[in-house]
């Protein structure tokens, strides 16, 4: 526990706020900026004299329920949340993945990129949108319910799903797939969703716990994507990615070499998929 760190910390963020900002009526007498102590404590559910002594550098060590209470009462980020865990005595706490939900700030980008092949996938590869040019080149995976939402899972029981990708690639892509839904699974631990995904797969796919028992833990990622497309053939892509931090979503963008038959075959692509939707 670092009690200087952890009281420079907490005074900071509490002269940050305004009463405002955490529902509180400002009054006529406030003299200074940020919020006082006491009602910091208010908002925690603990006296003030308890927390007057964390940021008097005394009293005892903060519980792990005590500073989630003074990061709720802070508003604190997920860093700030885990950085006041640390200062604290305490291993971060486990964080909670929203997968399900697309990033407000990932969509805006997404927007903009509509001729352009994209996708936005959560960290157990389930496809959360795609724009026009995605569709024409990777399918529509909005189809999709329960297990088979995950392309890791569909990789391993539906044969259909490699056809998107040349057999040069899949074996490649295989051991990719379960190296990064172990990552996935290590992170999230027994009980998540990640894990119903590893036993639904484990019971399903002999070549899934063949790898897995391998026990690779570190996903070999290229940008450099060769795809099977039913109408234009081989394309060769390069894929960057941009990840939100807070979500653990990623977005991916596929693009050509410039002057290249794959370039042409992108913009043979963007017909396509206009005339398909």
């Amino acid at each position: 526990m670092d009690r200087v760190q952890l009281a420079d910390f907490l005074r900071t963020r509490r002269q940050a706020l305004q009463p405002e900002d955490v529902g509180l009526p400002r009054g006529p007498r406030r003299r200074t900026g940020g919020l006082r102590r006491e009602e910091v404590a208010a908002l925690s559910g603990m006296s003030a004299d308890y927390y007057s002594r964390i940021e008097q550098q005394r009293g005892p060590k903060p519980s792990e329920q005590m500073l989630a209470a003074i990061a709720r009462a802070l508003h604190l980020s997920q860093a700030e949340r885990d950085h006041l865990f640390r200062l604290g005595g305490h291993a971060a706490p486990q964080r909670v993945w929203r997968d399900e939900h697309l990033s407000p700030a990932l969509m805006r980008i997404l927007d903009r990129l509509d001729d352009t092949p994209a996708e936005v996938i959560s960290r157990l590869g389930e496809t959360l949108r795609r724009t026009s040019a995605g569709v024409a080149l990777l399918g529509d995976d909005s189809q999709y319910t329960g297990m088979n939402r995950s392309i890791v899972y569909r990789w391993f029981t539906d044969p259909d799903a490699r056809s998107l990708y040349p057999s040069s690639e899949h074996e490649h892509l295989s051991r990719f797939f379960v190296a990064a839904v172990r990552q996935v699974y290590t992170q999230d631990g027994p009980g998540s969703r990640a894990a119903g995904v590893v036993d639904a797969m484990l019971a399903a796919s002999p070549a899934f716990a063949a790898l897995w028992k391998e026990h690779h833990v570190s996903p070999a990622y290229e940008t450099r994507k060769l795809f099977q497309h039913p109408d234009l053939g081989e394309l060769e892509l390069h894929c960057q990615t941009l990840l939100d931090q807070e979500t653990g979503q990623s977005l991916l963008v596929y693009t050509a070499t410039p002057g290249s038959p794959s370039q042409e075959k992108l913009r043979l692509l963007a017909v396509i998929g206009k005339q398909k939707i």
